[in-house]
Parts: C-alpha cells; sequence; structure tokens
C-alpha cells in the first residue's frame, strides 16, 4: 500500500489535481457563494455537457494550433538570420525589444477591421502576439552555440546546410521547446479575449456567455475546460520535447 502511495504521489498530473482540488475546496468553504460553485456540482456539470465543451474546446485548440504552427514557420526562420547575421541582428533587435512589451491584445480591432471578424482576425492576433516570443528564443538558442562549433564544422567544410541540420537546429530545439512552451500560455489568455468578440463557438465565448447568464457552473467548467485545453497541450510539448531532444534529459 506504501509503495502505490508513492507512486501515485510521484505522477505530477496527480499531484496537481488533487492540489487544485483541495485549494477549490478550500475556497469554497471559506467564501461560501453561489459564485463558486462546488467542484463536485462543476464536474457533474461538465460531464452532463462533455459534447457541447468538447465542440467549444475544438474551435479554439484548432485557432492556437493554426497560430503556433504558422508563428513556428515564420519565428524559426528569422530567428536563426537574427542569431547568425550580428549586421541583422543590430539592425532588427531595437524594432524587436519596442514591439515585444507592448500588449498586442490592443491591435485586435485594427485585425477586426483588416480581416473581419471571424477567424481570421483572431488568428492573426495570436501569431501578431507569440510570434516574437518564437524569435527571440530561437535567436538566444543560436547565438548561446560555442564558436567552436563552428570551427570543427568550418574544418570539415561543411556547407551551410549541413550547419543548419547538424549543429544549429538540434541546437536550438529546446529554446525551440521553451518558446513554444511560453506562447501555449499566452495563446489561451489572448483567444479568451478575442473569442469575447463576433463568435458562437470558442471556450473564452462559452465562459463569458456563462457569466452573462449568471451560470456559474457552467462558468467554471468552461473555466477547467480552458485549463484542461493548456494541460493537454503541455503534456503533448512534454512528451515530443523527450522524443526528439533526448539529450537534454540525460
Amino acid at each position: 500500500m506504501e509503495k502505490i502511495i508513492r507512486k501515485v504521489f510521484r505522477n505530477q498530473l496527480i499531484v496537481g489535481f488533487i492540489s487544485v482540488t483541495l485549494f477549490w475546496y478550500i475556497v469554497y468553504f471559506l467564501v461560501q457563494s453561489h459564485t463558486i460553485p462546488s467542484p463536485i456540482l462543476t464536474v457533474t456539470y461538465i460531464w452532463n455537457e462533455k459534447w457541447m465543451l468538447l465542440l467549444h474546446a475544438g474551435a479554439s485548440l484548432l485557432r492556437i494550433t493554426i497560430a503556433l504552427f504558422i508563428s513556428l514557420l515564420i519565428g524559426i526562420p528569422l530567428g536563426i538570420i537574427l542569431g547568425k547575421n550580428k549586421k541583422i541582428n543590430t539592425l532588427l533587435s531595437p524594432f524587436l525589444y519596442y514591439i515585444y512589451p507592448i500588449p498586442k491584445v490592443a491591435f485586435l480591432p485594427v485585425f477586426m477591421i483588416l480581416y473581419g471578424l471571424g477567424n481570421q482576425s483572431k488568428i492573426t492576433l495570436i501569431i501578431w502576439i507569440i510570434v516574437f516570443q518564437i524569435i527571440l528564443s530561437v535567436r538566444d538558442g543560436v547565438l548561446q552555440i560555442p564558436a567552436s562549433y563552428y570551427k570543427v564544422m568550418h574544418g570539415f567544410r561543411s556547407p551551410i546546410y549541413q550547419q543548419l541540420i547538424y549543429l544549429i537546429f538540434p541546437s536550438i530545439l529546446p529554446s525551440i521547446f521553451t518558446g513554444i512552451r511560453i506562447s501555449i500560455g499566452i495563446s489561451l489568455a489572448t483567444l479568451f479575449f478575442a473569442e469575447n468578440y463576433a463568435t458562437t463557438y470558442g471556450i473564452g465565448y462559452y465562459i463569458i456567455s456563462a457569466w452573462t447568464k449568471m451560470n456559474y457552473e457552467e462558468m467554471f467548467a468552461g473555466i477547467v475546460t480552458l485549463g484542461c485545453i493548456g494541460l493537454l497541450l503541455f503534456i503533448i510539448l512534454d512528451k515530443l520535447e523527450l522524443k526528439v531532444t533526448p539529450w537534454n534529459y540525460k
């Protein structure tokens, strides 16, 4: 029995679930307000509305996946160029340092005017927010590669594509995963805001709709589902990182 208990508490997912549930119950009993429903009632609501929640969660997950994929296509090459070329890095870094801290959610009205009220403006907003994180993560990863590694590659007269395949890309993979991990959290926060406008499907819309109806069990069901989306993405990312960068875990 003791071995089973130890094994359970070594599982971070189980420990996380238990700690969140305990915290939720503590707040529920302390506040004693219908604004914070019981965890049991919320879980029951989630089960009864699981198909509707899956529909909204799927719409949000699709937007995040598309935005993240496009951001990686843009951010990885630009980050490598900035890390490899000092002149371009010197020229563009001030722009990145200036634009990166700006709350880019403020650009949502601009994207709605340019691309309409549909998915395109929401996905564009997410890209606009996370692509800079990807660029800077990749650039910093390239800059951390020791100069001696390049000397070895030059000693073997390796062309640039071999440097990219065998040196640069494997070296920056941990930085890419770090950038993606940060971007997922930012994407979820951004999506919650963006889906409040001209949307019929999406977990952000679901939560705000429940709040306006003062259906707090529905609202917390949406919040839990939003957390599950992030948890799912992090689990997939951790498994993928362990698979493609095993040397980083030794």
